[in-house]
């Protein structure tokens, strides 16, 4: 069975390589959406409803902006997690230093992968004979790299933060790109109950430079089987925004709190299956709350994917995609779980997701 899915997934690359081929003079809607996943389960548990209140170390890829809220001299964030029932691995690594009471550096790193997929190209010989022993497998990767700056402005409650981002995707020897962009984001605390958020994702548009590396055999392969030859282009990835306002209020005087954040994603490539949409952008909102004692322990859930499925007797409704989750923390370790998956919740595998933080004071030299 797991043979079969991946031989059934090699067959939908060949399909995306050809796909991409035909469309390369257009932005494709869906460029880069790995980096639409997410990191750390704390935001996976809210349905990624966390632009306004994200602070440490996963604000690299959340807002930068948040960066500022780093209180030790390093932030280390780790995740691991796997889809569809284990073809597909996604791993995360953040790294953010506190450079002084105003600034601070971040470092991000992204891998969303299949490996061991089947390549059955060479399956047929030339004498026309099927000889399993030519099989060979590959990994389609993706990877993402960002370096990230924020800072305190003079305006109480402000900051602002950045993203260079390097993108580097790679289809075993048959293709490869990287591709390079900027995000942009600020937070404004409000009192002692309010923040707001705004991410810019792709401010400048993301380009993704494109190389195709086809043997003559897998040429006269995609042109037998009605695909077009891939030939090198650019891959554009338009602008993003998430606008994002939270609250907290405290529920007595005994540590007990709620929060809640709603987040409006706006993405400018025209008109998706999204719950509000329009011919120029889409909007797409996501819903968080979290109920918690003091820094020891929170519940989260979470609405997002609002999405309309139309039914066999096409008949359409709307459907939406729960999310939870648990965090814990002691001293400077802090563990999150969420139960949650990439897509929508009647159709995709639900997936068990942990990350962890630490927060760490300077190493201590040796006299």
């Amino acid at each position: 069975m797991m043979l079969q899915k991946k031989v059934l997934l090699f067959s939908l690359i060949v399909l995306s390589i050809s796909t991409f081929a035909q469309s390369q003079s257009v932005a494709p809607k869906y460029s880069n959406e790995f980096l639409a996943i997410g990191v750390g389960a704390d935001a996976l548990g809210q349905g990624n409803a966390v632009v306004a209140q994200t602070a440490g170390v996963n604000s690299g890829y959340w807002n930068p902006a948040g960066l500022t809220n780093v209180n030790k001299w390093l932030e280390v964030g780790l995740m691991h997690s796997e889809y569809f029932a284990g073809i597909a691995k996604y791993d995360y690594l953040g790294l953010a230093h506190k450079i002084d009471d105003k600034s601070a550096l971040g470092f991000s790193a992204i891998r969303f992968a299949v490996d061991d997929i089947p390549n059955t190209t060479q399956l047929i010989d030339n004498a026309g004979n099927i000889n399993y022993d030519n099989i060979s497998t590959f990994t389609a990767a993706d990877y993402a790299f960002l370096l990230s700056y924020a800072r305190k402005l003079r305006i109480e409650g402000l900051s602002v933060g950045g993203n260079l981002k390097i993108i580097h995707r790679k289809v075993g020897d048959f293709a490869k790109s990287w591709g390079f962009g900027l995000d942009a984001g600020l937070q404004y605390k409000r009192g002692k109950h309010w923040r707001f958020g705004l991410m810019a994702r792709d401010i400048t548009s993301t380009f993704n430079a494109w190389v195709f590396t086809l043997d003559q055999q897998t040429q006269e392969i995609f042109a037998a089987t009605g695909n077009s030859i891939p030939q090198n282009g650019l891959e554009l990835t338009l602008p993003r925004l998430i606008f994002a306002a939270r609250g907290k209020f405290d529920l007595g005087k005994k540590g007990l709190y709620a929060a809640g954040e709603l987040d409006l994603d706006m993405t400018t490539d025209g008109r998706r299956n999204t719950l509000i949409r329009t011919g120029f952008a889409s909007f797409d909102p996501h819903i968080g709350i979290e109920f918690g004692f003091k820094n020891f322990v929170a519940l989260r859930g979470g609405l997002s994917n609002m999405q309309y499925v139309l039914d066999f007797n096409d008949t359409k409704h709307l459907n939406v995609q729960p999310n939870i989750g648990i965090g814990l923390n002691f001293k400077s370790f802090y563990l999150d779980y969420a139960f949650t998956d990439i897509g929508d919740a009647s159709v995709a595998l639900y997936s068990h997701v942990l990350s962890i933080r630490l927060k760490l004071d300077p190493p201590k030299t040796v006299k």
